[in-house]
C-alpha cells in the first residue's frame, strides 16, 4: 500500500542529520577558509519551505479528503502530488552537507572518524532518529485504528503484526519487505543507511596510508567514485530505492558541496568537476530529482550566509523560519497519523463536501505544525540521563 516505489518514492524528511551550527560561525578566523562555514540561514529556508511542501504533498495524495476536495483546485492538487515530492532532492543534499559538516568536514580533515568510533556514531545517529520516529510509530497505530472504525480507504493501514512493528522500530520494513505503516517511514530508514554508510566510508579512508595531499585525493577519488556509481548505476535501478546506494548520488554530491566550500583556493574549479559529474548522469539518463539535487549542490557550494535582518518584520520572518526547520522532522513523521486521524473525522462526517473536506486538509496541516512543535518541545525538555556510577 505505502511502499516507495509509488508517488512517495521521491518524498523527503527534513534534513536532520546533524546538529544545526551556530549562527555566525562563519565570520570567525576567516570566512573564506573557516571549516564552519555553512550557509545556516539558507538551509533553514530549504527545511522550512521543503517540509511544508511534503505535508502537502501527502495531503493531496493520500486519504479520502483529498478525493472529495480536488473539484476546488484540480491544477494545484495536480501540481502538489507530480512535483513537491522532489524536494527530497534538497534534504538528500543537505542532509550530506550537514554529515560531512560534522564527520568529514574537509577531505584530509584528520577528524573523520575511525573503526573504533563506527558502533557509537551508529548508535548515536540510531537514538537521534527513534525518539520521534518511535513516537510516530505509535501514533499511527492509534490513528489507523481509529480511521478503519469510520472509514474504509485503501491508504489507511492495516492492524500491525508483530513482526511487521518490530522490523519498523529497528528501520528495516522495507528492507525486510514488510508493508509501511506510513508515507515517508522509509526515508528514515534510508537516512540512516546513508549516515552509516558515510561514516564507513570515512574510516576506511582513515586507513589509507601516506601524505597529506595524497590522502586528500584519496578521499575525493572514494567519495566521487560511490557518488557517480550511484549514479549511473544504482539510481537507474528502481527496485533498489529500499537502500542507501540508490539516494547516495544526492547525498555524496553534499558532502562534495560542503568539501567545496572549505576550500582556500579553486572552488570554482572544484565546484566545476561536481557540475560534471551531474551532467554526466543527465546525458546518460535525464531525471530531473537528479538535476535538482546538482542545482542545490552548487548553491551550497557559494551562497553566502545573508546579513542579519535590521527590520522588525524580517527578524520575525527569520525567526519563524528557525522554528519551522527545527520541527521539521517531528512535523514530518507526526504528519501521516495526523492525516489519518482528521480525514477519517471528517469525511465520515461529511463526505460529499469539498468546501469541508479542504478545510480538513488545512486544519490536518495546522495540527501537524501543533503535534510536530510539541513533540520538539518534549524531546528538547526531556531530563538527560544521568550517568552511571563509576564501579569501584
Amino acid at each position: 500500500m505505502l511502499t516507495p516505489q509509488d508517488a512517495t518514492l521521491h518524498t523527503p524528511t527534513p534534513a536532520w542529520d546533524s546538529p544545526r551550527p551556530a549562527r555566525g560561525a562563519e565570520g570567525r578566523a576567516g570566512a573564506s577558509t573557516a571549516l564552519a562555514a555553512v550557509p545556516s540561514t539558507w538551509i533553514d529556508w530549504a527545511k522550512a519551505i521543503a517540509s511544508q511542501l511534503i505535508v502537502w504533498h501527502h495531503l493531496a495524495l493520500y486519504g479520502p479528503m483529498c478525493d472529495v476536495a480536488r473539484e476546488l483546485a484540480p491544477a494545484l492538487m495536480d501540481a502538489l502530488v507530480e512535483h513537491a515530492r522532489l524536494v527530497v532532492q534538497v534534504f538528500l543534499v543537505t542532509g550530506g552537507f550537514l554529515a560531512a559538516h560534522t564527520l568529514w568536514p574537509a577531505p584530509g580533515a584528520d577528524r573523520a572518524p575511525a573503526w573504533k568510533d563506527v558502533p557509537s556514531l551508529w548508535w548515536r545517529r540510531y537514538v537521534r532518529l527513534a525518539k520521534p520516529y518511535g513516537v510516530a510509530v505509535m501514533a499511527v497505530v492509534v490513528a489507523a485504528w481509529l480511521a478503519r472504525g469510520l472509514i474504509e480507504h485503501p491508504t489507511v493501514p492495516a492492524a500491525p503484526e508483530p513482526a511487521q512493528l518490530l522490523a519498523h522500530l529497528l528501520l528495516l520494513h522495507d528492507v525486510l519487505g514488510f508493508e509501511s505503516l506510513s508515507a515517508g517511514f522509509w526515508y528514515v530508514a534510508v537516512d540512516f543507511q546513508l549516515y552509516g554508510l558515510l561514516v564507513l566510508l570515512a574510516a576506511a579512508w582513515r586507513c589509507l596510508p601516506g601524505d597529506e595531499a595524497y590522502r586528500t585525493g584519496a578521499a575525493v577519488a572514494i567519495v566521487l567514485a560511490v557518488v557517480l556509481t550511484s549514479l549511473l548505476v544504482w539510481n537507474r535501478i528502481s527496485d533498489g530505492d529500499a537502500y542507501a546506494t540508490y539516494f547516495f548520488g544526492a547525498y555524496g554530491l553534499g558532502v562534495l558541496a560542503r568539501w567545496v566550500r572549505g576550500l582556500r583556493f579553486g572552488r570554482s574549479h572544484a565546484a566545476m568537476g561536481v557540475a560534471l559529474a551531474v551532467g554526466l548522469a543527465l546525458l546518460v539518463e535525464w531525471r530531473s530529482r537528479i538535476a535538482l539535487a546538482g542545482v542545490v549542490a552548487l548553491f551550497l557550494c557559494f551562497a553566502p550566509e545573508p546579513a542579519a535582518p535590521v527590520s522588525a518584520l524580517g527578524r520575525t520572518l527569520r525567526a519563524a523560519v528557525a522554528f519551522l526547520a527545527r520541527i521539521s522532522y517531528p512535523v514530518f513523521v507526526l504528519h501521516y497519523a495526523v492525516i489519518l486521524a482528521i480525514g477519517a473525522l471528517v469525511f465520515s462526517a461529511w463526505p460529499e463536501s469539498p468546501v469541508v473536506n479542504a478545510l480538513g486538509m488545512v486544519a490536518a496541516w495546522v495540527l501537524s505544525l501543533v503535534a510536530g512543535a510539541a513533540l520538539q518541545h518534549w524531546l528538547e525538555k526531556a531530563p538527560k540521563r544521568a550517568p552511571l556510577p563509576r564501579q569501584t
